[in-house]
């Protein structure tokens, strides 16, 4: 089964934007695939359970009929660093239920595209930071680079912390999220000459994008595209 780790160069740059474009992709070639978002904080009151906007999201991108529970089994009601929304919540986010809800969903489907907090270093908990989780299900993971002004910093800072914590970095996605940033071009001439991994792809990032569309601007390695 194919899956994968989305992580980014900071929150709000495009991860869920990037990753439902995956799961579009991955659909696309007749693969039955899932997205998951292990921790969610910032959730809304819906049918008396906590929900996600961007575990929503991955669920309608994803193949129907999975369980919302397995998608985001940490859904945490404040907008705040998981460890504080847990806390909020008189919850701390486990890694034992997380693993054996992947697990139910990968015996589901082909491929599963799972979603992080934040940047790479953001923590879930007290005890647990992202690369734990990375190695607990021995992912790959893919980058999403936002596109705005001190993107070359992030990125590399990234991208080497990704490495330095023994995870593999299997490629970077570019999200453009300020239409005002000059010379786009040539900073993803430089992303590209200088990450240690090939980019899949180049994603516009503003209200209203449709992710089904953007699928055709990633090139998935597993899908010899």
């Amino acid at each position: 089964m194919f899956s994968i780790y989305v992580t980014g160069t900071d929150t709000g740059i495009g991860k869920t934007l990037a990753s439902c474009a995956l799961l579009h992709a991955l659909r696309a070639h007749g693969l039955r695939a899932a997205g998951m978002k292990p921790v969610a904080s910032g959730c809304e009151r819906i049918d008396g359970q906590w929900r996600n906007e961007d575990a929503l999201a991955l669920q309608a991108a994803g193949a129907p009929g999975l369980t919302y529970a397995d998608i985001n089994p940490f859904a945490l009601e404040h907008p705040l660093a998981p460890e504080l929304a847990a806390r909020d919540a008189g919850t701390e986010v486990r890694l034992t239920p997380i693993l054996a809800a992947h697990a139910r969903l990968a015996s589901q489907v082909d491929a599963l595209v799972v979603e992080g907090v934040g940047g790479w270093a953001a923590p879930l908990s007290a005890s647990m930071m992202q690369v734990d989780l990375v190695r607990a299900l021995r992912l790959p993971v893919v980058l999403v680079v936002g596109l705005r002004l001190g993107c070359l910093n992030h990125a590399l800072l990234s991208a080497r912390a990704i490495v330095d914590d023994g995870a593999h970095l299997a490629g970077w996605i570019a999200s453009h999220v300020d239409p005002a940033m000059a010379r786009v071009e040539d900073n993803i001439a430089m992303l590209r000459e200088r990450l240690p991994a090939p980019c899949w792809g180049v994603l516009p990032h503003g209200p209203g994008v449709d992710p089904m569309l953007l699928a055709g601007h990633l090139r998935v390695p597993v899908l010899g595209t």
